[in-house]
């Protein structure tokens, strides 16, 4: 208690200062055009994250630009974002300063660290949102993070005359609970300031399934705006793969697959791929666990499993990987640990044969964004299945499989890569392909296009 008591005192400063700061110097303010055409919509896109590990929020900013409007998109700028972006004159990026370097520091205490980091993201919000950037008709902002994002937009929004939308991807709560347990006082009041702020966004909310949508209606939400789902679909970088020379030639020449690329073309070896932010939200384990069990299999075909992504436990991970392969747990699979660009990423995705997804949904109503890209590049997926709404994405022996357990996904590994289950594969590849017909910008238009202005 003595710590929340601190972060939420060190809150109240910073919104204090700020609040100080801001009414001495008033930002500009929005002004309608009138009759407002669709090169006058102007939209800022806010994530407190990685740009470049936001795809969904690239996405939107993208959409506003295709169709004509202005769209700066605020978060941190550290890996590489989609290139359409880079080369749009419609789109700027305007890069949030990252806490120095101290703060990040094991030298000092989390309880002075925390507090510090957050008064530096409410400085660094307030002088980009409010001064920054230009004054804008619409502020997208993404959730989580909660703290202290929804806040700031919300009292920005209020002094530029800017529509607030909050797209909910997920709730910070949740994400929090994990970490700290449900019944944590700091989880209690995490969940009871995100209700709050939720409840006050005038304008509109923007879910990512059905599911999420009905929680948001009812307690302890009781959001009353308009509530709008917005199913993330692939890219247009994502495709399925157009002929087996593509296959062969990506294959050779990227590093990780090119000593084995002719097995993975004959058959003989099977390419698997898992995009992972190496959290606690992803049990890595169940695939390692999995992997061991399917490699006891003396007729089990060879495995390269190419793990793509960066996190704070991928080196613990990597480290369990090599100690199963110096003890014999892994013969015949190979565990390669990738950072890809995102147009080798897709590539990949089109030349695999199947896609693993452990994402385990902290709400239960939320989607993995993988599994969209693995279904647009024609990809069908294994994919852990123990939250409601994995239905409205992974339909079962028609794109997909689903599995709760290491054993189960071994079972899937072992029936869908021997000789009888190569019909239910291409099956799923068949449904993975079709599911890859629902593009993004179609869905966009029809659900947000709208609303922004820059859609009939």
């Amino acid at each position: 208690m003595a710590y929340l008591a601190i972060v939420l005192g060190f809150t109240a400063v910073g919104l204090l200062l700020g609040l100080t700061v801001v009414l001495t110097m008033l930002p500009s303010r929005y002004v309608k055009h009138s009759p407002a055409s669709k090169e006058s919509v102007s939209v800022q896109v806010l994530v407190l994250g990685d740009i470049g590990r936001s795809p969904r929020m690239q996405y939107h900013a993208l959409s506003v630009a295709r169709h004509g409007g202005r769209a700066d998109i605020i978060g941190y700028h550290e890996s590489a974002p989609h290139p359409d972006l880079l080369n749009n004159p419609r789109v700027k990026i305007y890069p949030l300063s990252p806490p120095p370097s101290v703060l990040k520091s094991r030298s000092i205490p989390f309880v002075i660290s925390g507090p510090l980091k957050v008064l530096w993201q409410i400085w660094t919000l307030i002088r980009v949102l409010g001064y920054q950037t230009p004054p804008a008709r619409w502020l997208l902002v993404q959730n989580p993070p909660s703290i202290p994002t929804l806040a700031i937009a919300l009292f920005i929004s209020v002094l530029r005359n800017t529509h607030l939308i909050i797209d909910w991807h997920n709730y910070g709560w949740t994400i929090l609970a994990g970490t700290k347990g449900p019944n944590h006082p700091f989880v209690e009041i995490s969940k009871a300031y995100e209700c709050a702020l939720g409840q006050a966004a005038p304008t509109a909310s923007v879910t990512v399934t059905h599911a999420m949508k009905r929680q948001l209606e009812r307690e302890p939400y009781n959001i009353k705006s308009p509530i709008l789902v917005l199913h993330d679909r692939p890219a247009a970088i994502f495709q399925p793969l157009k002929s087996l020379a593509d296959r062969r030639d990506f294959l050779a020449k990227l590093p990780e697959t090119k000593d084995f690329a002719s097995n993975i073309m004959a058959g003989q070896t099977k390419l698997i791929v898992s995009s992972t932010s190496w959290t606690p939200d992803e049990d890595f384990s169940l695939l390692l666990q999995a992997l061991v069990t399917y490699a006891k299999e003396e007729t089990a075909s060879p495995i390269i499993a190419i793990i793509t992504g960066k996190g704070p436990q991928k080196a613990l991970y990597e480290e369990q990987i090599r100690d199963l392969q110096r003890t014999g747990k892994l013969p015949n699979i190979r565990i390669l640990t990738a950072w890809l660009t995102m147009e080798d990423y897709a590539t990949l995705l089109s030349c695999a044969d199947f896609g693993i997804c452990l994402h385990m949904s902290s709400s239960g109503v939320d989607l993995p964004m993988k599994v969209v890209d693995m279904f647009g590049s024609g990809l069908p997926v294994a994919a852990y299945s123990g939250y409601e709404s994995f239905g409205e994405l992974v339909k079962e022996g028609v794109n997909g499989c689903g599995f709760e357990t290491a054993d189960e996904l071994a079972a899937t590994l072992k029936r869908l890569f021997s000789e009888d289950g190569v019909g239910e594969l291409k099956h799923l590849r068949k449904g993975a392909k079709k599911e890859s017909d629902l593009r993004w910008d179609e869905e966009w238009d029809r659900i947000l296009g709208r609303v922004l202005g820059v859609v009939d």
